[in-house]
């Protein structure tokens, strides 16, 4: 028989909340002792704001930043962070009774500037909130500091030299792939200026290639002993080896991203006709043939799936039960080289193994370029490389040490 779990009455201003926060909990998998204690979180935040005489429509997130400061105060150390309180604050957040902080407005031409160049990123080109935040919004930032002028941004005076001189300056700080990105990144920059009339001129042109070392190196796959050992090191007997094992298959045998591998959901897979809808880059959706073994492993390890509200097929084993994103995908490969043995690769490593098992298999670049989404030939023609049988006719003899030319 089970202990019985003790679940505090709520009392104050979040009192007619408490049944629904508890049902909330229970849906994203809280166990029922976890569940108590967030309800214990909550009653204490409810009698803090009766005692401060505030509503929960005041319920700010500066004020459960100045509730859990009243805990350390007290030399409490439970729910005494402020990340602590976001569990509950979103929960009210999402009922609407709770407001949700006010954006802070962009100060001067530069961060409007800034904000019209993220918001482009995102609804015209179809970037991620990681790619646009992380890497395309740093680097017009850093291309605009330093510069003198009326709006803080000097655009009437932007020339080609600007942008050479930028990069001459920025790049050897960069390894070769950072100052590709950021080549990549001022190249978007560029584009959205003239769309936007900000620049006269187109200034792409003056954005000077970095040496693509790619196209003296062999994509680097794994063996497949390699591919197998990852496999193996899933013990498929519980929930997290059936989940792991189903995403190794996913990117070593169809090659998707991370980021693909963690978006898709429930819905995206049609059984009926054997197909997975993948959205990939650039708000792109593709539909790509299930393989048999993929679908096996899939089916295996929804069969242990917990049962909750989130439509996402891989979730996390531990609440709130949520979708992995692509940085848990990453580990999951990590962690699975670990446990075989292996040198640790990131989950990119297994698209290029997806990509040379299909050339040995004697499928042609434009199949291949095709199952990985490539949106130009160039990009799946470094695959050619890996076929030195191919390639060793096309070669050219070496002359000998007595012949001639």
């Amino acid at each position: 028989m089970g202990r019985k779990v003790w679940v505090p009455v709520v009392s104050g201003p979040l009192a007619p909340y408490a049944a629904g926060f508890a049902s909330w909990l229970a849906s994203r998998a809280y166990s029922p002792w976890a569940a108590a204690d967030r309800l214990y979180q909550f009653d204490q935040l409810s009698r803090w704001l009766e005692r401060e005489g505030r509503g929960v429509g005041e319920l700010t997130g500066e004020q459960a930043e100045r509730f859990a400061e009243a805990r350390r105060a007290a030399g409490l150390v439970s729910w005494a962070s402020p990340q602590s309180v976001a569990l509950p604050l979103g929960y009210l957040r999402q009922l609407g009774t709770a407001p949700i902080s006010a954006p802070v407005c962009p100060q001067g031409p530069l961060e409007e500037l800034l904000a019209d160049y993220r918001r482009y990123l995102s609804i015209e080109r179809g970037l991620s909130d990681h790619t646009v935040l992380d890497a395309y919004g740093p680097a017009a930032r850093l291309f605009f500091s330093g510069r003198e002028s009326p709006d803080g941004s000097g655009l009437e005076r932007l020339s080609a030299a600007d942008v050479t001189s930028f990069l001459a300056r920025e790049c050897p700080k960069r390894s070769v792939s950072g100052a590709r990105d950021l080549v990549c990144a001022l190249r978007s920059l560029l584009r959205y200026l003239h769309l936007a009339g900000l620049i006269a001129a187109p200034l792409v042109w003056a954005v000077p290639s970095v040496a693509d070392l790619r196209d003296r190196t062999l994509p680097r796959g794994l063996e497949p002993a390699a591919v197998g050992k990852l496999l193996a090191s899933c013990d498929r007997r519980g929930l997290v080896g059936r989940r792991d094992f189903a995403i190794l298959l996913l990117l070593a045998r169809l090659g998707l991203r991370a980021g693909e591998v963690a978006a898709i959901a429930l819905d995206d897979l049609d059984w009926r006709a054997g197909l997975l809808l993948v959205h990939g880059k650039g708000s792109r959706e593709d539909v790509l043939p299930l393989p048999t073994d993929v679908g096996e492993a899939i089916v295996s390890y929804l069969r242990r799936r917990p049962r909750c509200r989130c439509r996402a097929l891989f979730l996390r084993v531990t609440a709130p039960r949520e979708g992995l994103n692509r940085c848990t995908v990453a580990w999951v490969v990590r962690a699975a080289c670990d446990r075989a043995g292996l040198p640790r690769v990131g989950a990119h490593r297994l698209r290029h193994t997806a990509a040379t098992e299909m050339l040995r298999a004697g499928a042609s670049l434009p199949e291949i370029g095709q199952v990985l989404r490539h949106r130009g030939q160039k990009t799946t023609a470094i695959y050619a490389k890996v076929d030195r049988t191919a390639l060793r006719a096309l070669a050219r003899p070496w002359p000998s040490p007595g012949g001639g030319a």
